[in-house]
């Protein structure tokens, strides 16, 4: 029976499965792939060990970085236009193209976020001086102070949540995911090209 109990001989009832004990150190993934391994004991939920915590990382972290932006009046999207162009170096000037493409987001959204940053007069559109019929996005000087600023506040944010990791522990996982990044990236590239992308 679907709902039976430890004494039935059933499975375990609700509240009451092996899954849903808690073990020392484990984490929410692991919760997860033990509830998995009892429904379905023959699927391999390795990938679940890594891709399922960077997801669950990328979303216990997300609300603070946002608030953080939140507090210089920002969100996400526009940080990372400001970012983009102050990370540049001078003069802080980019193309549209450049920067949808660094941004990876389509030139609609890129214009959207370029209207907002320009009527708050962090960046402001410039003819291009080697031909006047495009355009350059140019940080402004306070859109740069106020990248720089919320980038910094930014870093001592998220320097808390490394806490848990000594130095050496640090760097070994930042080079094992630059590993698998780098791997996955280069994978996609070879298959744009195989299709004619």
């Amino acid at each position: 029976m679907m709902n039976g109990t430890k004494g039935d001989g059933g499975r375990p009832g609700d509240g009451d499965r092996l899954g849903d004990e808690d073990c020392p150190g484990e984490d929410h993934v692991d919760r997860l792939r033990r509830q998995w391994a009892l429904e379905l004991p023959d699927l391999d939920t390795e990938p679940m060990a890594i891709l399922g915590r960077a997801f669950r990382l990328s979303n216990l972290v997300r609300p603070s970085i946002e608030a953080t932006f939140a507090d210089f009046g920002l969100d996400r999207g526009e940080f990372d236009v400001i970012a983009t162009l102050r990370r540049s170096g001078p003069p802080y000037r980019l193309t549209p193209t450049d920067m949808y493409s660094a941004l990876m987001i389509s030139s609609g959204g890129l214009t959207h976020r370029l209207d907002r940053l320009e009527k708050a007069g962090l960046i402001r559109r410039e003819k291009s001086p080697r031909d006047g019929r495009s355009v350059l996005v140019a940080l402004t000087e306070a859109g740069a102070a106020l990248a720089e600023k919320a980038f910094r506040t930014d870093m001592a944010s998220e320097a808390s949540f490394l806490q848990a990791l000594d130095g050496k522990e640090r760097e070994a996982l930042a080079a094992l995911l630059r590993k698998l990044i780098a791997g996955i990236e280069n994978e996609q590239a070879r298959g744009e090209d195989e299709n004619g992308g």
